[in-house]
């Protein structure tokens, strides 16, 4: 059942106190230490007022789970809890709407609760049709006083209408995982400079005040960009995915576990002695491999920029074109953000059963409306796989007539699809550096210009400090003499 409530005209109802909205104790103490003690004292966390609430999710029913959740990855993401304790103090955030389509997850959560706790008032859409926790939208909703608008398996319609909500909060920032909140913001919204400050402005919303937006993949990245050359960017935009602490963990270490997770929730198959093909080198497609590779499978990498690919091989892969590793492939995982990286052309030459998957952002990388077309029938197997019956060719004697494909996960993120997505720890990186854009941006409106900007070295540097000091690791510093030769061009052999 989804539970669907009207938007209520003029502003949200006041969120009783940072404790209620945030799930912050009262006496200010690290909450998923303490909520089970003081939820049972205070039914304040409990009472939700639906008249002034504006949200969509699947069944309220299932909040507990979620909590659950939210409260299980919080063990896991140090970082994110050092910067909501300062949060909770400072209030950096004090009186800022900020929307968000992001993946609607365990992980998420915990950055909402995060960014609620520097005041920020909070509007939350899915970035993807298949990526929602519902028992985790439900507790954002339920206990948490967070609108949010995400339902697993929503349509394209549903999707996008979804995205309005957020946009019709008119929030002051927003945070994307994709880009298309700020593509539709561009497409159905007016920007206006005044005083050195961005305005928005259309006929049902009226105007205001809007400081930047995030972005968190790669595949938004390279959207973002593409709007900046053409100079079709209208805002400041934080290019979350480009730091340190974002791609060379989340991309590497997050994707490569989840995406076999993913598919070995979806399949229950063996990898050892299979050839594997990776399709796409980037940090995503080299932490693929490296994982894939741990669990026996034969690696195969496709590439289209010879740098990295030169690297796949030097790092001990076979190389080849997707024309070869089509031949040859039985298992095959597209992470390269661009479209029809396996096309019709590919799919033909493939064997009988093979399994095609993808991690990238959206559902593009597979040629499957091809395939659909192809197909003499289609069927779904298990949850997450889709067989489809496709003419064998070339016809020979030793090749049946007919073929079959599987598809996982309809195409999309299989990691979030079929699995829970990242693991929490490196989220946790991730998120910090989504709750610092948000910081950047109030502390720096009106001085910014319609581009990309990126994290400091500082700042990425100190993120990754944070993040050995809640593993208790510590590490050398420089001397005074080795900062001084590494400063001085004066001493050599």
């Amino acid at each position: 059942m989804s539970l669907r409530v009207p938007v209520i005209s003029g502003t949200r109802q006041s969120r009783m106190g940072l404790s209620r909205l945030s799930g912050i104790p009262p006496d200010g103490g690290d909450f998923f230490a303490s909520w089970r003690t003081w939820d049972r004292n205070d039914n304040l966390n409990k009472i939700i007022n639906m008249e002034n609430k504006s949200f969509d999710v699947a069944d309220l029913a299932k909040a507990s789970d979620g909590r659950k959740k939210i409260e299980w990855a919080a063990r896991s993401m140090q970082v994110l809890t050092l910067i909501k304790k300062r949060f909770e103090k400072e209030k950096p955030l004090k009186g800022i709407r900020l929307g968000a389509c992001l993946h609607v997850t365990a992980e998420t959560a915990n950055l909402m609760l995060t960014l609620a706790a520097g005041g920020a008032d909070l509007s939350l859409c899915a970035s993807n049709p298949l990526s929602t926790q519902d028992d985790v939208a439900a507790s954002l909703v339920k206990d948490f006083d967070v609108s949010v608008y995400a339902i697993k398996g929503e349509d394209n319609q549903t999707y996008y209408r979804h995205l309005e909500k957020v946009l019709d909060f008119k929030p002051n920032i927003t945070m994307d995982d994709g880009a298309d909140l700020v593509s539709l913001l561009h497409k159905n919204y007016k920007f206006v400079i005044h005083d050195s400050r961005f305005m928005i402005q259309d006929s049902k919303s009226g105007k205001w005040e809007f400081f930047g937006s995030s972005e968190e993949t790669t595949t938004g990245i390279i959207r973002l960009k593409a709007m900046e050359k053409a100079s079709a960017l209208k805002i400041p935009v934080f290019a979350v995915n480009d730091s340190d602490t974002k791609h060379l963990f989340d991309n590497r270490y997050g994707t490569g576990q989840s995406t076999l997770d993913g598919i070995m929730r979806a399949t229950n198959l063996l990898l050892a002695g299979k050839n594997f093909v990776v399709c796409g080198y980037g940090w995503c497609g080299r932490g693929l491999a490296s994982r894939a590779r741990g669990l026996g499978a034969q690696v195969i990498i496709t590439e289209v920029d010879p740098v990295k690919a030169l690297e796949a091989l030097m790092d001990g892969y076979q190389v080849m074109s997707m024309d070869e590793a089509a031949k040859v492939g039985d298992i095959f995982v597209t992470v390269t953000g661009d479209k029809h990286a396996i096309d019709i052309t590919h799919i033909k030459k493939m064997k009988d059963g093979v399994i095609l998957a993808n991690s990238g952002h959206f559902n593009v990388e597979i040629a499957i409306d091809k395939l659909a077309q192809l197909a003499k029938s289609k069927r779904k197997i298990r949850p997450f796989v889709e067989e489809y019956i496709i003419p064998q060719t070339p016809h020979t004697p030793h090749n049946p007539q007919m073929k079959k494909i599987y598809v996982l996960g309809e195409g999309r993120l299989i990691n979030l699809t079929a699995a829970e997505g990242h693991p929490a720890e490196v989220m946790d990186m991730s998120f910090a550096n989504q709750a610092f854009s948000a910081e950047f941006f109030v502390k720096n409106k009106g001085k910014l210009e319609a581009k990309i900007y990126r994290i400091s070295p500082e700042m990425d540097k100190e993120i990754a400090r944070l993040k050995l000091k809640s593993l208790g690791i510590g590490i050398d510093t420089l001397t005074s003499e080795q900062e001084k030769y590494l400063a001085s061009w004066k001493e050599g052999t």
